[in-house]
This record gives C-alpha cells, structure tokens and sequence, in this order.
C-alpha cells in the first residue's frame, strides 16, 4: 500500500481526485489544504506528496526549503517523494517545482493513468515526467530573472511599494528601484504592472 498525501486548496478538486486514485486497492489516499499541509504530514506519514503547482498555495514550494524537505522536524516523515501536477505553456512553475526537488511531473491535461504511473514510480525511488511537458522543462532553464529580482516582484505582486520592500529584503529604495528597472527591461514590460501580469502568465511567480 502506498500512502498518498494530496494537498491543494479546493476542496472539490482533492475530494474527487482523492476518491479517482483510491479506486485502486494500492494506493491509500489523505487530503488537504496548504494551510493545514504541515499538520496532516505529521499524521499520514506519505511516502508520496501530490501537489498542484498551479493552486496559489503552492507558494510554499519556493518560500519554504522546498515541500520535501519541508517535511522534515520532530514528528515528521522524510518525504523525498514529491509528484506535481501542472499546466503546459507555463514552465517557470516548472522551475520552482525542480528546485524543491520534485520527481514527478503531470500534465493535467493528460489522462489518470499518468498520474498514477507518476505515483508509483516515484514511490518506488524512480522519476517520472509526462512528454508533454518537455519542452517546458527546456524553457524553464531560460528564466530571465535572477532570485533576488524574483523576491523583488514577489512582494511587488503583493501590492508591496517600494519603501515596503526594501524594508522587508533589508534594501536601500535605490536598490528596489533598479531592480525593478532590470526587470522590466528583461521581461520586456512597459511598467511593474506589466511585468507582474507577463511573469504571472509564464509562471515564473
């Protein structure tokens, strides 16, 4: 029996995809939210963590050490194991899941079966990731934004102003500023607007 943790914030979502693996006598399946992720690993013990790197509090990949290595403390599993579902054409969410060091890759467009041939590789130690998405993995090591610059729009996204996040990166407003300006002119946006609504769009936060 694998054990399965599925995290992801829309109860509908988890509950059907939790009750369309568990139809399959060898895999036994635990929901739950971002927020509540940490508490239910305590609990589970997942060999296996699936998570949906377009749900918003999928955030934790990248403000955490990674959700694998998140999983680790007094009372919690090691999980190593980390299977993610995402959406073609959007390969900086890619990138944010390979840095917190997951082995699966689903394409949510693709068919049950992917996902639950992801899952069982995984567990037994292999990596797994769905042709479809190969060619984002090729553009997700094209990201043209440094991590600082990414920190800097992050909190940007936020609705953070300049002041804000300086005080929050222990920058000078000078420092913000040119920043934005490097990201700007590396994303090609006219403004921070802008650059918010293209970096969104490819995933890059």
């Amino acid at each position: 029996m694998i054990r399965v943790l599925l995290v992801h914030d829309t109860h509908l979502f988890r509950s059907a995809l939790a009750a369309l693996l568990s139809r399959d006598g060898d895999l036994d399946v635990t929901t739950t939210s971002w927020s509540d992720f940490r508490t239910v690993a305590r609990t589970s013990l997942p060999q296996v963590c699936v998570v949906d790197v377009d749900c918003p509090g999928s955030a934790a990949l990248t403000t955490t050490a990674g959700t694998a290595r998140s999983c680790t403390g007094p009372g919690l599993p090691d999980l190593s194991a980390l299977v993610v579902l995402a959406t073609a054409s959007k390969p900086g969410l890619l990138r944010r899941a390979s840095q917190a060091r997951a082995r699966g890759y689903v394409n949510k467009d693709g068919s049950p079966e992917s996902l639950l041939r992801a899952i069982r590789q995984v567990a037994q130690g292999e990596r797994f990731v769905d042709s479809t998405l190969a060619l984002d993995f090729l553009q997700a090591a094209d990201i043209p934004l440094t991590g600082r610059e990414l920190s800097v729009l992050s909190l940007a996204a936020e609705g953070a102003s300049v002041p804000e996040i300086a005080r929050r990166l222990h920058l000078c407003h000078g420092t913000v500023r040119n920043y934005m300006a490097a990201i700007n002119r590396k994303t090609g946006a006219r403004n921070r607007v802008d650059a918010i609504r293209i970096s969104q769009g490819a995933g890059w936060l």
